[in-house]
């Protein structure tokens, strides 16, 4: 469960990252991770943790939900394996270029703007983890990603590779809860 955790915080973290040159429209929107690992053994886990996930207990996942929710975050199992998460981008969020995070812990990123999007990097303490990568804009309304992330999961150094795509969905955010 830990290193699906590390996963999250991996997607998690780009949404922290503020959208540089590229302004976001503000509303409902979905990003989309997957998590590859050469590791046989990391992907095993990575399989058997989105399995506990989708098994949790109501209670639990409801705990799960609620975390989620005080940083404006519903989060859910993605068709075709990885994570979805649908989070709510305020008007004044956007106009700060700021995406809601997920990210526990304390981390520092940095941003260089490129054509078209930005290369990012990051380091956290907790859960220990480093990566960096690139975003590419799709407008205003979408993005796609693609981060190099390294952590630890029992004690062992795991390498993994982070894609994913952000949509826009509505300018009603609906059920999905603004930060709080």
């Amino acid at each position: 469960m830990k290193l699906f955790l590390s996963m999250l915080c991996a997607g998690g973290l780009l949404a922290a990252l503020p959208a540089s040159a590229q302004s976001m429209k503000p509303g409902l929107w979905e990003m989309e991770t997957k998590v590859a690992s050469a590791n046989p053994e990391t992907m095993q886990a990575l399989a058997m943790a989105q399995q506990q996930m989708a098994n949790m207990p109501p209670e639990q996942r409801k705990m799960v939900e609620d975390m989620m929710a005080k940083n404006g975050v519903s989060m859910g199992l993605a068709k075709g394996g990885g994570v979805a998460v649908k989070y709510c981008m305020t008007q004044e969020m956007a106009d700060r270029n700021e995406l809601p995070s997920g990210q526990p812990g304390n981390c520092t990123s940095t941003r260089t703007p490129v054509p078209g999007g930005m290369n990012v990097a990051f380091k956290c303490s907790k859960p220990a983890s480093s990566g960096n990568g690139q975003v590419i804009f799709n407008g205003n309304t979408g993005y796609s990603m693609r981060m190099n992330v390294n952590s630890a999961a029992g004690g062992q150094p795991q390498n993994m590779t982070v894609e994913g795509s952000g949509r826009w969905l509505s300018a009603d955010c609906g059920a999905v809860g603004k930060v709080q």
